[in-house]
């Protein structure tokens, strides 16, 4: 059997409005628009204000060798030798925040670490505070000491960063 005439279903076809061809690319462009600006937001929050590594890995090693110099002095000791050397850096969560009249930032994450001559690695959190430079190229690790005696302000110890050259290897 031969097939029958073609039927109009059979022979019609779709043919776009100009209306349609110009809201498809209305959205495309606006899809566009707003992943970029979303990506550009998400790729801002990440990186804005955040100190280089080697400030965090400097601070974090000045933080410990601050804390094991405030041990040894309570306890009458000798604090040691060298270095602990840190690696590794996770920063989980990063806050501005005002230290004293400058723009400070309050960082928590987990960093590895080890104290000179030991053969142990350890893994441990951190909260770190650390105060920008005035003019916003440098800086300082702080650290809380308490409330101002007759206020609601916190007082700080703000200590600077070594330079490579300046610490004992």
């Amino acid at each position: 059997m031969l097939p029958g005439p073609p039927t109009p279903a059979s022979r019609s076809v779709a043919i776009p409005s100009p209306w349609s061809r110009w809201r498809r690319s209305l959205l495309n462009a606006v899809l566009v628009v707003l992943l970029g600006v979303g990506l550009l937001g998400l790729g801002g929050c990440q990186a804005a204000g955040q100190p280089p590594r080697a400030v965090l890995l400097q601070a974090l090693g000045l933080q410990i060798e601050l804390t094991q110099q405030a041990i040894a002095d309570a306890l009458k000791l000798d604090a040691g030798v060298g270095r602990p050397q840190v690696s590794r850096v996770r920063v989980d969560h990063q806050e501005a925040i005002p230290i004293g009249l400058g723009k400070g930032l309050h960082l928590t994450g987990r960093f590895d670490w080890r104290l000179a001559d030991d053969p142990y690695r350890v893994d441990s959190p951190f909260e770190l505070y650390l105060l920008r430079g005035e003019r916003g190229e440098s800086w300082r690790l702080a650290r809380p000491v308490g409330m101002a005696a007759n206020s609601l302000s916190q007082d700080w110890l703000v200590d600077p960063l070594p330079l490579e050259g300046d610490r004992p290897a």
